[in-house]
């Protein structure tokens, strides 16, 4: 990640609070008629995918990239309860013995209504955590890439099986959540992508570790505000086990805690995205002394976006939109490290990204989007055995975005 310059961070958060986010338009699919008990069908078939090209100054390489393509399938039993899945390929393909590619399960849950105010959800779900994580249908959000904020710092999309509870209160604009999931696992964390790897995902989970999720939002107006948290332990060996590698055991043993704040204000075709978070890791020098994984105590990101709709003020057809953005991203996966840890500056990063979203029909979008890259210097003590035709390491380069995106 880059460490960026506090004058040149504040200059472009100015700027971007001065540029011309997302949609004050939402997609609506498949899968929202079926949430909305609106669905014409009892079983109702959607899904959503998106492909870009990408060309990268500092490596002077290109690709393109049929990054997802997910199929939605979903029934209604009756009023009361509803069944949602997700079928996830990555990449476009999965072979045996090669790199890339993911076939997966990204949610599978069953729903079911309390009442008019509140229901709750049982199986492998996402829980509300961030902005993203929830709402990641490639047409609705800017830029071709998912903010990095929300890939590293918030795992998006993390899902993970358990039960929720989910409800409004009656007269006011506020709603909340609360959860129970099994936890991570810290021998998956890996130096550079924080507690991503540490995600289970529905796949062999341990249950002898928990976690518990809650979040409140309230939306007075053209705002949107929320808060929420995560707090749940990595350790699902036995007592045995974890105390012959020096860790803690236990239902919140060897704990991960995360905080996430974010703030929507949508008016008149422009819309302002503000998300700040914060994961620690108390235990992180355990998990080092076990795993040699160089774990940090503490990572952070914040990002904010600014988008305007040019074609706002002259249609009468809403489904269009032409949307420019600016957002300014800053995160550090490497941001206080334990004695037995080792500082990688390349690991705090900020990136502008800048750019445009057309969306000729609501539930389809073109892009383009140029990401601007800074990062913090290598440490030496991190490159072992470099390859001799290892290019020097550029601390400032660009992404150039290009691609389409779809939902139904």
């Amino acid at each position: 990640l880059h460490k960026m310059k506090p004058a040149t961070f504040t200059a472009s958060v100015f700027f971007s609070l001065l540029s011309t986010s997302l949609f004050a338009q939402k997609a609506t699919t498949s899968e929202d008629s079926l949430n909305n008990n609106t669905s014409k069908s009892a079983t109702t078939i959607g899904g959503y995918g998106n492909v870009f090209y990408q060309r990268n100054s500092a490596l002077q390489t290109s690709k393109i990239n049929l990054e997802r393509f997910v199929l939605f399938t979903g029934h209604k039993f009756n009023d009361k309860i509803s069944f949602f899945s997700e079928l996830e390929v990555e990449d476009a393909k999965v072979s045996g013995g090669e790199d890339g590619g993911e076939v997966a399960i990204e949610q599978a849950y069953l729903k079911f209504n309390l009442n008019a105010n509140q229901y709750i959800t049982a199986g492998l779900f996402l829980p509300r955590i961030g902005i993203l994580n929830e709402n990641h249908l490639p047409n609705t959000f800017n830029g071709n890439e998912r903010n990095y904020v929300e890939t590293f710092i918030l795992p998006s999309t993390w899902r993970e099986l358990g039960i929720g509870f989910y409800g409004n209160v009656n007269n006011l604009p506020l709603n909340y959540s609360v959860g129970l999931f099994n936890g991570l696992s810290s021998e998956g964390f890996e130096h550079g992508s924080g507690i991503r790897e540490g995600r289970f995902e529905g796949r062999n989970a341990s249950a002898n570790n928990l976690a518990v999720t809650a979040a409140v939002q309230y939306s007075p107006g053209d705002f949107k505000f929320q808060v929420s948290g995560y707090y749940g332990g990595t350790i699902g060996f036995s007592k045995r086990k974890a105390d012959s590698l020096g860790l803690n055991s236990g239902t919140f043993g060897t704990a991960v805690a995360i905080g996430e704040a974010d703030m929507i204000y949508t008016h008149n075709g422009f819309e302002v995205r503000v998300l700040g978070s914060i994961v620690s890791i108390p235990d992180a020098s355990k998990i080092n002394q076990a795993y040699a994984s160089n774990t940090p105590k503490t990572e952070y990101g914040a990002y904010a976006e600014v988008g305007y709709d040019l074609l706002h003020s002259f249609r009468n057809d809403h489904d269009k939109q032409l949307i420019v953005f600016v957002r300014d991203e800053k995160f550090n996966v490497n941001a206080s490290i334990p004695s037995n840890g080792v500082v990688d500056g390349t690991l705090n990063q900020n990136h502008v990204v800048a750019g445009f979203t057309y969306l000729p029909t609501r539930n389809v979008a073109i892009k383009g989007d140029v990401r601007l890259v800074h990062t913090g210097a290598q440490n030496a003590d991190l490159i072992i055995n470099p390859s001799p035709v290892a290019q020097p390491y550029q601390q400032n380069y660009n992404l150039v975005n290009l691609g389409v995106a779809l939902s139904f």
